[in-house]
């Protein structure tokens, strides 16, 4: 934490949460923390209890969520607030139903469940019916109601209407899938977004589980520990937040260690170009 984010912290959460993640502009950490299925424990205290440790981790990480996701906008709410975090994170979650009154009563249930009266990012999940909530999420962000809002998608199959989307229409976010095994975002998507200044979150990080499948049992090269990796995930990791379009990684984990290596990989020095190349031969040879 630099010296002017402490100096925040003395002077008191007002402060704190009114600059570090204002309307115009946003400066997050490199890795945050995605909650589907790892969140998703309803009441169960045993599924909660290192879910509670994984987020005193984080120190203005984007924590982003889905009414898709089950319990998951109620859990991280529940504990965020127990943990009395609110202002040291960046919450984020999504609209994910048709028709404007349905996608303003999803919301208001979002908002309750995250415990925000400002919720930090909304975004139209997997583009459904997004011009009818980018209209009301227009609406809510001159209000003050939202910081910033955005859309998302999962799969190459949707770049097309992403792209399109994305042109249409003004966006502080675009959350999209985009890792070494899936790279189809680099082409058009992530140039774009960094020519409109679109902030870009990053899913699928490890492509659901296939990096570690295909990784499993082989030694990171020996010059990964020139660029601080001290693991399969950190190297999967900042090969994606050095990407000059990517603003932050939202990998999931229910498991206190794993976060803690998740976290590692934005610290330190960072590949340039020929080194992502490099790290991206390397794994291919696998």
């Amino acid at each position: 934490m630099d010296s002017r984010r402490r100096a925040l912290l003395a002077a008191g959460v007002a402060a704190y949460a009114s600059r570090v993640f204002p309307q115009d502009k946003v400066t997050l950490p490199k890795i945050g923390l995605g909650t589907w299925q790892t969140f998703d424990v309803g009441n169960d205290s045993t599924g909660r209890a290192p879910l509670r440790e994984v987020l005193k981790l984080l120190d203005g990480n984007m924590v982003d969520s889905s009414p898709m996701y089950g319990t998951s906008e109620s859990v991280a709410g529940d504990l965020i607030a127990e943990l009395g975090m609110r202002e040291r994170l960046f919450i984020a979650t999504k609209v994910w139903t048709r028709g404007r009154e349905e996608g303003i009563e999803q919301m208001e249930t979002s908002f309750k469940r995250l415990r925000v009266k400002v919720m930090d990012l909304m975004q139209v999940h997997n583009l459904v019916d997004v011009a009818t909530h980018t209209k009301t999420l227009q609406d809510w962000k001159h209000q003050g109601r939202v910081r910033h809002i955005g859309i998302t998608h999962y799969t190459a199959s949707a770049y097309g209407e992403v792209e399109r989307t994305l042109k249409a229409a003004t966006y502080d976010f675009l959350q999209i899938n985009y890792s070494l095994a899936e790279r189809d975002a680099e082409f058009k998507l992530l140039p774009l977004a960094k020519e409109k200044g679109v902030n870009v979150i990053i899913n699928r990080p490890f492509a659901g589980s296939a990096l570690f499948q295909r990784a499993k049992g082989k030694p990171l090269p020996p010059w990964a520990s020139e660029l601080g990796i001290a693991s399969w995930a950190q190297y999967f990791l900042k090969w994606i937040v050095s990407h000059p379009a990517v603003t932050c990684a939202i990998p999931g984990t229910a498991r206190p260690e794993h976060m803690r290596d998740n976290l590692a990989a934005g610290k330190g020095p960072m590949p340039d170009a020929a080194t992502r190349k490099k790290m991206l031969e390397y794994f291919e040879s696998l």
